[in-house]
């Protein structure tokens, strides 16, 4: 049977009260606890409960513990480091990474990494007479007359206009009124001001935010900013071993037993006597997290929140996130040469830019046989729909001529990065949602960072979450 409310009061403390227990999202989880869990659970008492085990997550984690704070991670994925996911070939042992490939060259960034004695080198991607390839993959046909144009003039005009906002590079602390540029469709905004040479590049670098052209600028900014533009000059920095997921092994094996992975938060209570209380599901049964506060770094849409006591603020305010859709992957058998890039590029459509769903482009990952596959869409699609439109994609170009039509195309790996980018309507920025958003910082002993309080950077997200510390360590 389900957890009675006696039990859970009795289990959560008597301090906290019956309101308490009215808003415990006991029913919302995936999976109701019984009382013979309850009563057996694990209790665990942490200064903060960091929650989600992503970039994000695992640095807050390390740098609490590093200022002398006693952490829990939980996370439900059975490895920390969220879009930061690497392939191992098991053929050759060649590590191919599909998420997060590069970081930007940051004294932070480099101190982070040398935390865990994992070297960086400037990023370069050349595969050693690699070309390329425009195809539209809609009719799987090489698109004819058409070369990349050159960004230069329309970056210099996008540079000078994003200089005007600085404060994006930190957050979004928007000044009111919002300013108008920001809440133009970005299509309008280059027409604007001359952008033009400069969209496919940007379309290409800000994979994952949907429908550019129809996205508010403000979001464009916060992806494609003043930091991504030096680093584009001064060059990105991977890892040396070429495995990004090294530096979050290391950091799971620091973190130990504090690291609950395969592990979901269940029910909560952020309103109890000078403590949250968490119950949580994990491979070994139930736990109760005891924590001063919470970091939230999990994308705040309601889905997401499932079994928190979400109260009528937060559910106001993340009920109006919409999301993009991105999905990354490795695949073999393609028929595709090993130094083939073969870019998504449509006929009749502004700027070339490919209608989304679909692919951006399959790429060569430097490991015979294996080609990368990015794809993006407006909103959330399931990954098997995902997967069959690629592998459609790929038939589309086989039947064209285009690739060689022998093999059978299949997925090494695949992995779903959706929700990605969290957005709201123009309305409700105009309207001061981002304020209100800010504002929640140590509502109910609960902090946030994340891609959807600043943008979807590792780097950049690193450098705000350090600014949240002091206010965590209080």
């Amino acid at each position: 049977m389900g957890i009675t409310r006696k039990e859970v009061l009795r289990i959560f403390g008597a301090g906290a009260g019956a309101a308490a227990a009215g808003r415990w999202g006991l029913t919302a989880g995936a999976t109701p606890v019984t009382a013979a869990e309850a009563a057996g659970a694990t209790v665990v008492t942490r200064d903060i409960a960091v929650i989600g085990g992503g970039a994000t997550g695992t640095y807050a984690a390390i740098r609490l513990r590093d200022e002398g704070r006693s952490v829990a991670v939980i996370e439900q994925q059975d490895r920390l480091g969220g879009h930061t996911h690497t392939y191992t070939d098991p053929a050759t042992g060649a590590h191919v990474d599909i998420g997060v490939v590069v970081w930007h060259d940051l004294p932070l960034v480099r101190d982070w990494f040398a935390r865990f004695d994992v070297p960086l080198e400037k990023a370069n991607f050349d595969i050693p007479g690699q070309e390329s390839l425009a195809v539209d993959y809609r009719t799987g046909k090489p698109v004819t007359g058409w070369t990349p144009p050159d960004p230069s003039a329309g970056l210099a005009a996008y540079a000078e206009q994003l200089a005007r906002y600085p404060y994006l590079e930190a957050g979004f602390d928007l000044p009111d009124p919002v300013p108008a540029d920001l809440l133009l469709p970005f299509g309008e905004f280059v027409r604007k001001y001359n952008v033009d040479s400069a969209v496919n590049m940007i379309f290409n670098f800000g994979q994952g935010l949907g429908d550019l052209l129809r996205q508010p600028t403000l979001y464009v900014f916060k992806n494609f900013g003043l930091d991504i533009l030096r680093n584009l000059q001064v060059g990105f920095l991977t890892t040396s071993r070429h495995d990004n997921s090294e530096l979050y092994r290391k950091a799971r094996a620091e973190l130990g037993e504090d690291a609950l992975l395969c592990s979901t938060v269940v029910a909560a209570d952020r309103d109890a006597a000078g403590h949250a209380n968490l119950l949580v599901r994990g491979p070994s049964g139930i736990r109760l997290i005891r924590a001063r506060k919470l970091l939230m770094t999990i994308p705040p849409k309601l889905d997401n929140l499932r079994g928190f006591d979400v109260d009528r603020t937060e559910r106001r305010l993340f009920g109006q996130f919409r999301n993009s859709g991105y999905y990354t992957g490795v695949l073999r058998g393609t028929g595709i040469p090993d130094n083939l890039s073969i870019d998504n590029i449509a006929q009749h459509t502004p700027y070339h830019l490919p209608p989304l769903p679909g692919v951006y482009s399959i790429s060569p990952t430097g490991v015979p046989g294996l080609h990368n596959v990015k794809y993006g869409s407006p909103g959330s699609l399931p990954a098997h729909h995902v997967k069959a439109d690629i592998l459609a994609s790929i038939r589309r170009m086989r039947a064209a001529g285009t690739i060689d039509g022998s093999g059978r195309p299949e997925f090494a790996v695949f992995a779903s990065h959706t929700p990605f980018e969290l957005t709201v309507p123009t309305s409700a920025i105009a309207a001061g949602f981002y304020r209100e958003l800010s504002a929640l910082q140590g509502h109910n002993s609960t902090f946030w960072t994340g891609a959807a309080f600043h943008t979807h950077d590792s780097s950049l997200l690193w450098q705000f979450t350090e600014s949240l510390l002091p206010r965590l360590t209080a």
